[in-house]
């Protein structure tokens, strides 16, 4: 088994680079386990209810919590190549490197252009105004995702299109599954 990381800041482009290289493998959004358990409290997914519940799951079993319940995911796939988005800290990437070798790809992108980019887009969990941005930035922060994109074993830029984001992201991924 073959398990990437994508990851990135909030509007970064994870979803176009993951949208890119879907049809080579799973996604396992980690997100997603806390958007779960959103559902489970009956809470809105919304991006205070998001945050507060991530906190609230690291804070109760530890700041591994959601990386172990995706290990336990992904092996449940038996997929041979699995993308795992939304790494947040280092000590999650240690969690998937005991199982995998899990190369982590980080996609940047210019301050400005990525706080334009959350605006335009309609999740439920995304900011509304910059003191929202400001505060799901700094609480991504507190996790560790700086120092996730500081340690990435692959960055690619995304100040351009979306296709050329899409071209560079296939190009290196078949590069890594290939001497994987």
């Amino acid at each position: 088994m073959k398990v990437l990381a994508i990851t990135g800041q909030p509007g970064s482009g994870k979803t176009t680079a993951i949208d890119a290289i879907r049809d080579l493998g799973v996604v396992v959004t980690m997100g997603d386990v806390v958007r779960n358990e959103a559902r489970k409290r009956n809470l809105e997914p919304s991006g205070n209810n998001i945050g507060k519940i991530a906190k609230d799951l690291r804070a109760e079993y530890g700041p591994t919590i959601i990386a172990e319940k995706c290990v336990d995911l992904i092996k449940s796939k038996n997929e041979e190549v699995v993308f795992v988005d939304g790494v947040r800290s280092l000590s999650e990437i240690n969690i998937f490197r005991r199982f995998w070798k899990f190369p982590i790809i980080s996609i940047v992108v210019d301050e400005e252009i990525r706080f334009n980019r959350l605006f335009k887009r309609d999740r439920s969990d995304d900011p509304k105004n910059l003191e929202e941005l400001t505060e799901r930035d700094k609480r991504e922060l507190e996790f560790g995702l700086d120092k996730v994109l500081e340690n990435a074993d692959y960055t690619i830029q995304n100040n351009s299109s979306i296709e050329n984001l899409k071209k560079k992201v296939r190009n290196l991924i078949i590069n890594i599954i290939n001497s994987y």
